[in-house]
């Protein structure tokens, strides 16, 4: 599975990329903003840091030729974008127009299987499902991932199906065993991926032992 850091901040970016596990990364609307920083100037930041990893970035206007001018300007920037589009009416002939250019896609705000459906009927390169904000609803957001990797392979379609809204490591599990194709999160969500108690406590025990017995590596 591939694993994108969902973020707009530049030095979030490079910390998860310093592991060498990072696959791309997602930004959006709100997370550019809270950066403080331009949108080109983000994005080709954040490109940088993930040299060859997919950098989604985001179209903001609503009507077909606006958005198709904002998705030609935003994949000019750099190879590494993805261009990514809101599951609207508008969004989905754009994905279909960019994918006949070979611009590859992002169609973000998917939350039922019927949308994934159009989708990747369009040719979107991931189609993000969101979870958390459909658990949020006492809903259970895994249900449509698992309904849109069936359908995705049921059908052969090409498009990945992208786990996103992804609030704790439970989450990262439940998306394994959905099948799901990635998992975009935020950075502290990745952070905790690494925590377990038996591993602090092992950790602990090894080195005490090693130290007690005076040796040395060298």
């Amino acid at each position: 599975m591939k694993l994108f850091v969902d973020t707009g901040d530049i030095e979030e970016v490079k910390k998860a990329a310093s592991w060498g596990v990072i696959d791309g990364v997602t930004t959006n609307p709100t997370l550019i903003a809270k950066s403080g920083k331009g949108f080109k100037e983000t994005v080709l930041a954040i490109c940088d840091a993930v040299p060859g990893g997919d950098i989604s970035a985001e179209v903001v206007a609503t009507d077909y030729d606006t958005m198709l001018k904002e998705a030609l300007e935003v994949s000019s920037w750099h190879e590494q974008v993805v261009v990514k589009v809101p599951l609207i009416e508008p969004g989905i002939s754009l994905v279909k127009t960019l994918a006949d250019k070979g611009i590859r896609t992002n169609v973000t705000l998917v939350f039922t299987v019927g949308q994934a459906l159009l989708a990747a009927k369009a040719g979107a390169t991931y189609i993000s499902n969101f979870v958390g904000r459909v658990d949020d609803l006492t809903l259970d957001g895994m249900e449509a991932v698992r309904d849109t990797v069936n359908m995705v392979e049921t059908y052969g379609y090409s498009s990945e199906v992208l786990v996103a809204s992804v609030r704790h490591p439970l989450h990262v599990l439940e998306a394994i065993k959905a099948g799901g194709h990635v998992a975009t999160m935020p950075l502290k969500v990745i952070e905790a991926l690494f925590k377990h108690p038996l591993t602090d406590s092992g950790l602990e025990r090894f080195l005490s032992d090693w130290n007690k017995a005076g040796l040395s590596i060298g």
